[in-house]
This record gives C-alpha cells, structure tokens and sequence, in this order.
C-alpha cells in the first residue's frame, strides 16, 4: 500500500534496471494489432488476364470466390474481377453467393456445392445458380420455381472420377428420365471436375474424364436438353488441357497467384503473381543468454547469447503452429528462423544475425522484401499440405488491406 503508484499513462524515469532492452521511441503505436493481409487487386486482375489470353475468345470464365475468395476477402475481389470482364463466379455455398449479392455483385453466381432443403426458395430469389446432383434437390428447386412463377436455371453435375458430389456417369441416363417431368427447371449448363489435371502421369485417367463428359452431354441432348454452358476446367486443366475448356473454365489458384502446387509442372506457367502477402511487427525485443528456453514446452533452447524478436502474430491468425521451430520469416530484406513453439497470439523469432532490429519493425511472414521471399506454396511444402489451405487459414481477425484494382 505505501508503493508509489504509476499511472498508466506515466513513463518511468529508467529503464536501466530491467533485463531486455527496449526503444520506447520505436514503438509504433496504432488504433488496431499490427498484422495484416495486403491483397493485390492489380494483380490479380492481371491473374485473370493471363488466363483470359489462353482461352478462345468464346470461352467465359467462371473465378472461384469460395471460402472468401480463397482468404483474399470475396466482395472486393469480385468487385474487381466484375470489373475485369469475369463472366460467373463459383461458391461453395448459396450463403456465400447471398453475401456477393449484398455486396453489389451481379454477375451469375454458381453455387458449386448444391445447396440444402430449405434453401431454394432464397436461390431464386436471390438469382444463384446451383450445381444439381440428386432427384430431389432439383424437385425441390422446380417446387419452388412454381411458387415463385419463375423458370430456375441449374447446372448438372456428372460425376466423371473426382467421387465426391455429382450424378454417377452410369446413373446419368435413370437421373435425366427421372426428373423429365420437372417443368419450371431448365438444365443450363453439364458440368465436372478434375482431380489429377495437375499430374502429367494420371493423363490417361483425365482424357478419359474428357471422354466421359463429352458422352453426358450427347446424352443431355439427346433428352431434349440445350445446355447453355459446358465447364470441367479447373485452373489446373484449364492451363494443361485445352481440349478441357468447353465454353466455361472455373479458375481458383491461379487467379490468386497459386499455381506452383496446383498445375502441372509439365507445361510452361504463365506470368501468375501472387496477390495475399501477410505481415506482422515485432512487438517487443530482448536479449537472453545460452542455455535459455523459449516458449511453451521449452522447445527451443539458445545455444549462444541471442537477441529474440515477438511477433504479433500466431496459429489464430492462420500462422501455421507445424512451422514451430522451423519455419523463418523475414526482416530487413534477411530470413530470420521461427524459434520455440508458435503460440495462439505470438511468435519468437531469432534475430541475433538482424542488425538494427527494433521494435515496431515490419517482418514478411508471406511475400517480398529484398531479394529474400516467401510464398505461401513454401508454407504448404513445409508444413504437408497445399497453398489453398495456407490462405484460407489466414482469419478473420487479421485485417485485409486492398491495394489497387480501381
């Protein structure tokens, strides 16, 4: 009771006896966490020109804006894409397709993963398109065409190998006379999927899905049908194999500058830049000497007298917790390694060989600086999984800031 209280708007008069080192007048102070997702709309509108160069003039094409675009924040890149000439854009949910509506879209909207009972009704009203691959998912849309006085557009997906969701290539013909008798549907478009476009030794089982998808159309029209579009490309097909193309390719990665784990390494990339680059600052700096633990579980343990940097940045914030101990970031154009555990809010990063380190400092954990870069296919390789993850993962609390695309 009888210590002087400090205020928490005081500084004290010295530093001099505390253990770390700290520079108050480099402390960058700001109204929110310094972590941030920058997004490229330049480039990845430059994305979809790359693509729209290799494709007939007569084929449209559908940027896959799922998982909010990806992680790269869905309304703003569909704004820009609109604006770039995109033809459709494909989600995952009718949820998601609502949202672009609200944000101004008015592009077609294929909701690429059909929709749940109860739904419907907000497709139409709504104007999304859904993929079809059950009986009743299109008796349910044709019922509520009927209340709604209108004709729905679908688009039926055929399941030519991918095994997930779409009618079984061999059940087709039982599914087409089966729904023969909805009249306030019109089947649109005759879709597919790859799943080893990006695998130059599994060619023959994708020239085969080619093949098959080719004879559900044949099948479609035969029935009556006119299909408006036909698509199964995907960005991996979309770039290895033109005879993919139908009228309609669905790009994702490469729209977002993610293509090195995702097209073929057989054929030639196209100029793709990345579009998300993620950065932190280091939030407080100290000097500790050998044999000291850091983070939980001790699992990093200094072998020298080392100067170790916090970042304001961990796995809550999409920073994978697989890259503990191994992972790097980088600093003042240098690479500096990820030390100790990756904890929920922070990381620990050595930066005993970064001179002129200071808090406040801006640290690259995706993208450029210098001649040092790392890409979110980098992330993927070290950690087992794929780029698309990588962004995904990135949560809602860590801001996005749009840079250019009009």
């Amino acid at each position: 009771m009888g210590d002087e209280e400090i205020n928490g708007d005081e500084t004290p008069e010295s530093f001099d006896d505390l253990s770390f080192s700290f520079q108050p007048s480099s402390l960058i102070l700001s109204e929110s966490r310094p972590t941030w997702a920058e997004i490229n709309l330049d480039n990845l509108v430059h994305n979809f020109r790359e693509m729209k160069e290799v494709v007939d003039p007569d084929v449209a094409i559908l940027v896959a804006v799922k998982a909010d675009a990806y992680g790269h924040g869905a309304p703003d890149c569909a704004r820009a894409l609109e604006r770039a000439g995109a033809s459709w854009f494909g989600v995952a949910l009718p949820e998601e397709g609502v949202a672009l509506r609200e944000s101004g879209i008015r592009r077609p909207i294929l909701c690429l993963g059909g929709f749940w009972e109860g739904q419907e009704d907000m497709l139409i009203a709504r104007g999304l398109t859904a993929a079809i691959f059950r009986p009743d998912l299109l008796e349910l849309l044709d019922r509520a065409a009927r209340r709604a006085g209108r004709i729905a557009s679908y688009h039926l997906k055929v399941d030519t190998g991918m095994g997930r969701l779409g009618v079984p290539h061999r059940e087709l013909g039982d599914f087409l006379d089966h729904t023969a008798r909805f009249e306030k549907v019109r089947l649109e478009g005759v879709m597919s999927h790859f799943p080893s476009a990006d695998e130059p030794e599994k060619d023959e089982f994708t020239n085969n899905q080619m093949d098959l998808l080719e004879e559900a159309v044949e099948m479609v029209r035969a029935r009556g049908h006119n299909p408006t579009w036909i698509h199964q490309a995907n960005s991996a097909a979309a770039h290895a194999y033109p005879r993919s193309h139908g009228n309609l390719i669905r790009i994702g990665g490469v729209a977002y500058g993610l293509w090195r784990d995702a097209t073929s390494p057989d054929v030639e990339p196209l100029d793709w830049q990345p579009v998300m680059s993620l950065h932190t600052r280091i939030m407080f700096l100290k000097t500790v000497p050998p044999g000291t633990p850091l983070g939980y579980g001790g699992l990093f343990v200094t072998e020298r007298e080392s100067r170790v940097a916090t970042l304001a940045i961990g796995y809550e914030d999409g920073l994978p917790g697989t890259l503990s101990n191994r992972g790097r970031v980088i600093l003042h154009g240098r690479f500096a390694p990820i030390v100790g555990r990756v904890s929920m809010d922070l990381t620990l990063v050595d930066v005993t060989d970064v001179a002129g380190v200071e808090v406040g400092d801006e640290v690259i954990i995706i993208g450029r600086q210098g001649a040092c870069h790392i890409t979110a296919e980098d992330i993927a390789e070290m950690t087992g999984t794929i780029s698309y993850e990588i962004t995904c993962r990135i949560s809602d609390r860590v801001p996005r800031v749009y840079i250019g695309g009009g």
